[in-house]
């Protein structure tokens, strides 16, 4: 799965739906809704076939259609001037739900830039607040998971599961999150948080 395939994907879906009608269209996300709930509660498939071929348990599915709703919705309510706020439940269950099964689904350089990965190594901890610990390792160009706890970790972070998504899909910087207290680091090498970070590139 790539940038581009995702792109191309939804240029084809754009042309083929014309609809552009705010109320129609929520009437239609209203209804596919209450039709997505009743399939997923009857579903005993341990794996279905998302975008590109990708397989992922229906619960992941479920978890990027929440992660689309509240990434989306962010970036409608900024271009609108409009108040978002994500709740850290919802942020939660997109991130432990969505975000770090598809990691561990994609190849390993599917989440990063290669042309600005290049020698950049890291291996970051992050401790959702509300939530699971993760450690994610940046080595060659590729993002992997290892298991809480693992050695020799540069930096350890604690983050709001909000403020964090919006970080990691590059919808906000490391500084602001830092100054409202929402994302701390600490370890032998704590910058390594945005060295990752800049060679960060989600499909």
């Amino acid at each position: 799965m790539t940038k581009a395939g995702i792109a191309e994907a939804t240029a084809k879906i754009l042309t083929e739906d014309r609809e552009r009608d705010p109320a129609v269209l929520a009437d239609r996300i209203a209804t596919l809704a209450e039709g997505f709930d009743d399939v997923t509660s009857r579903s005993r498939t341990a794996a279905v076939e998302w975008l590109q071929g990708i397989r992922l348990p229906p619960s992941a599915v479920a978890g990027h259609l929440l992660n689309e709703c509240l990434i989306h919705g962010h970036d409608i309510a900024t271009a609108t001037g409009r108040p978002w706020p994500i709740q850290r439940p919802h942020a939660l269950l997109a991130i432990e739900g969505f975000v770090l099964p598809l990691i561990a689904a994609l190849p390993p350089t599917a989440f990063v830039n290669q042309e600005k990965a290049g020698s950049v190594r890291a291996r970051i901890e992050l401790r959702l607040r509300g939530g699971q610990r993760t450690v994610m390792v940046l080595d060659g160009g590729c993002l992997t998971l290892d298991a809480p706890g693992a050695p020799d970790v540069d930096a350890s972070i604690s983050a709001d599961p909000a403020a964090f998504q919006l970080l990691f899909i590059g919808r906000r910087g490391v500084c602001k999150p830092i100054l409202e207290g929402k994302l701390a680091a600490w370890g032998k090498r704590p910058w390594k948080l945005t060295r990752l970070l800049s060679v960060m590139s989600p499909p």
